[in-house]
């Protein structure tokens, strides 16, 4: 039987609670778990890409089954290099089911041998996102409570 790799795409602009809890939660349903780091030339980042790898990569240091990647283009071709048979993501509410099951039918018609898994968030992360999160700090509020300790800005 061939090893069940899930990637876990991302921009991760900064990596919140909400996500670790996510991860945490699956990564007893796949041997291995990749956390890609997408990069999109149409959005500006916060935070660089080498600081949110950095994050991610310090965060999970001691979980073997995580490894932490960073990917340009079309999700399902980056399964493909990565042998990923699994697309993972979080859904915090109904609007992102839609959204989320939108781009699961597109990945499915490119790619019908990956298959989408969605986790709904733990109720105490569900208000967390990054964009909200971005917004507290870029007016000099305090984000600490959304994010790991790892995450130091």
């Amino acid at each position: 039987m061939s090893a069940r790799i899930c990637l876990f795409p991302g921009s991760f602009d900064p990596i919140t609670l909400g996500h670790v809890n996510i991860i945490n939660r699956a990564m007893g349903l796949f041997d291995k778990l990749v956390i890609g780091i997408g990069t999109n030339s149409s959005k500006q980042a916060m935070f660089s890409l080498e600081q949110r790898k950095e994050w991610i990569s310090a965060i999970f240091i001691n979980e073997p089954k995580i490894e932490v990647q960073t990917y340009q283009g079309l999700t399902v071709d980056f399964c493909r290099k990565i042998d990923a048979q699994y697309i993972l993501r979080g859904i915090r509410f109904v609007s992102d089911f839609e959204y989320e099951r939108a781009i699961a039918d597109m990945n499915h018609s490119l790619a019908p041998e990956i298959e989408s898994i969605f986790l709904t968030s733990a109720a105490e992360h569900s208000s967390i996102s990054s964009s909200l999160v971005r917004d507290v700090i870029r007016n000099a509020g305090d984000a600490r409570q959304f994010l790991p300790k790892e995450v130091q800005f």
